[in-house]
């Protein structure tokens, strides 16, 4: 108190206070109950507001990181989606009938696939146009994301930490009139609902969902150019190496023993890898040990 400039009210209480002291204490009770800029009342309740305040922060910032939240508010994404297939504001295509559409009818693709998936492979004549890019930031919450990414899974699926793209509309319109045919897809089926949903919202009235998204894509269905299946493009990390992907999986029943026989000479040169390390790291510390003795 006394370093905003109020004296101690204990002075108040003094048995014998000085006449000097109890006039200037009187003064200062008195300037204090009147004055609304120093009312110890209104002193308490801002202070109170203030820690409320900073509570509501707090709770705020921690409901923004929780995933029980997070898995809400997708469960609520994912009604209006179905709504809008529903409702018929968006129509589903399967892969091989958007293959039909771009061919006979030369119906535009647009790819709002993160350019990790994109570069992989890609529908041969369609615009690419991600909602969520990878995010090659390097400030500190975007640096704690990508640890906290890689901890829970990033290093075995291989999955980038994405962000949203927000000129993702602005870029649709330049190269878009609202009133056309517009085919929409990503590697599974969802972002592309999402897209579909900000597109509907910004005017466009004819918008189909590639259903399953290009990872439903057979070979033949779409017109495909990169290195590797559109099966393929949504893979990566450990898992991919390893061979132990579903899509992985499927093709090694199609191709036979020759396919497998590559992972499993991987899985092997894993083994191999690992055990020299560890016998490289016992030596280096029995060195290290002689060298402190000696």
């Amino acid at each position: 108190m006394e370093a905003l400039g109020i004296p101690n009210l204990n002075t108040l209480n003094s048995p014998n206070p000085k006449p000097l002291t109890q006039r200037r204490a009187r003064f200062t009770e008195k300037h204090c109950l009147e004055s609304p800029a120093f009312s110890p009342l209104k002193f308490k309740l801002s202070f109170t507001e203030s820690r409320r305040r900073r509570s509501r922060i707090r709770m705020s910032a921690a409901e923004d990181d929780d995933p029980a939240r997070q898995m809400k508010e997708m469960a609520k994404a994912r009604k209006r989606w179905e709504a809008l297939l529903r409702e018929g504001k968006v129509n589903g295509l399967s892969p091989r009938e958007a293959g039909y559409a771009i061919q006979l009818s030369n119906k535009p693709l647009l790819d709002v696939r993160p350019s990790a998936e994109h570069l992989k492979a890609w529908v041969k004549g369609s615009e690419w146009i991600p909602i969520f890019d990878v995010d090659n930031r390097f400030d500190l919450g975007t640096i704690s994301r990508k640890i906290t990414n890689f901890m829970m899974g990033g290093w075995w699926s291989g999955v980038p930490t994405l962000s949203y793209n927000s000129q993702f509309l602005r870029l649709v319109e330049e190269k878009f009139p609202k009133d056309i045919d517009l085919i929409v897809a990503c590697q599974k089926g969802l972002r592309s609902l999402a897209a579909c949903e900000q597109l509907y919202n910004a005017g466009y009235r004819n918008l189909f969902w590639v259903q399953g998204g290009l990872e439903a894509a057979e070979e033949e269905d779409l017109e495909r150019e990169g290195p590797v299946p559109f099966k393929f493009a949504g893979i990566g990390g450990v898992s991919e190496f390893l061979g132990w992907t579903d899509q992985q999986r499927v093709a090694a029943a199609k191709e036979g023993w020759q396919y497998r026989l590559v992972f499993s000479a991987r899985l092997i040169g894993l083994f191999i890898l690992a055990d020299a390390l560890f016998i490289g790291a016992q030596q280096g510390a029995r060195y290290l040990q002689e060298l402190r003795f000696h």
